[in-house]
């Protein structure tokens, strides 16, 4: 590798995307639609428009995977995932709950990540065996290892929700952890789970660049990911579960029960409440 120390420059590129993201909040942006509910704003294209000229400028051979759009295959051993806009439903509702997330790899491994949330102005970042930090400060995963104890977070798709199985999941650990949150942007998820804000982590189908940052802030804070068979994540799976390792086999332990319908609790009958509100 001819450079070593990645995550400087890539902190600057993500505060400066983070600007032009602020500037188009607070003046409420146009929302565009990529499919039924699957949205996209403005400011998206104009960060990641940012984002791949000053990869370009720097690194012009390297190759880039943006979720916007940006596909850059140019034979290089180093790759980028750029998420210029991560929990865009929120930023176009104006609900301040969104991040930029940029990772680096090199020849399948990702070797650096910052996941930056302009409305905090909290940085998050992370090189492979460097360990990851939050605004320059070590960062580090929870130390909680009772499940009934812990706080989690998961996701659900903004398309073909009736083909989720994640309601169940959900249903499921909020009954079995101190609770669940659903913030809506994977990579925040993960870098709290990475500086010890939430214990766990899962989420369905996300993609290369929700992921790639977020994965290794948690492995560098001391976590564990992986598929929810417990299997190494990769980058392509599409399922990620994040933890502090303590809670992981426990976790696995409530997937592999739900996959196979074991002691599943019903949901309640919102017909039998509302007999009972009238009683």
């Amino acid at each position: 590798m001819a450079e070593r120390d990645w995550v400087p420059a890539m902190e600057n590129i993500a505060r400066e995307s983070g600007a032009i993201l602020m500037e188009h909040f607070r003046r409420r942006v146009k929302i565009e639609y990529k499919g039924d509910v699957d949205l996209v704003t403005v400011a998206d294209r104009a960060s990641e428009e940012l984002i791949v000229r000053r990869i370009r400028e720097r690194w012009p051979a390297h190759n880039i995977l943006g979720e916007e759009g940006t596909r850059s295959e140019q034979g290089s051993d180093y790759r980028w995932y750029v998420d210029p806009l991560d929990g865009t439903t929120n930023f176009a509702h104006s609900y301040p709950v969104f991040c930029v997330s940029l990772a680096l790899e090199y020849r399948d491994e990702r070797i650096a990540g910052v996941v930056y949330d302009p409305t905090r102005d909290e940085m998050f970042s992370a090189e492979k065996g460097s360990g990851a930090f939050l605004n320059g400060q070590r960062a580090s995963v929870s130390k909680t290892a009772n499940l009934a104890e812990c706080l989690v977070a998961t996701g659900f798709p903004s398309h073909k929700r009736h083909k989720n199985p994640n309601i169940h999941f959900y249903h499921q650990l909020t009954l079995r952890t101190h609770g669940v949150r659903r913030a809506g942007s994977a990579a925040l998820d993960l870098a709290n789970v990475a500086s010890g804000r939430f214990d766990g982590f899962w989420e369905f189908n996300l993609n290369p660049w929700d992921t790639a940052a977020g994965v290794l802030l948690v492995e560098e804070a001391g976590g564990r990911v992986s598929g929810f068979d417990g299997g190494a994540f990769r980058i392509d799976s599409r399922e990620t579960l994040a933890s502090n390792s303590l809670i992981h086999q426990d976790l696995l332990r409530e997937f592999d029960a739900i996959f196979h319908g074991r002691d599943l609790d019903p949901l309640p009958s919102p017909v039998a409440y509302a007999q009972d509100r009238k009683s």
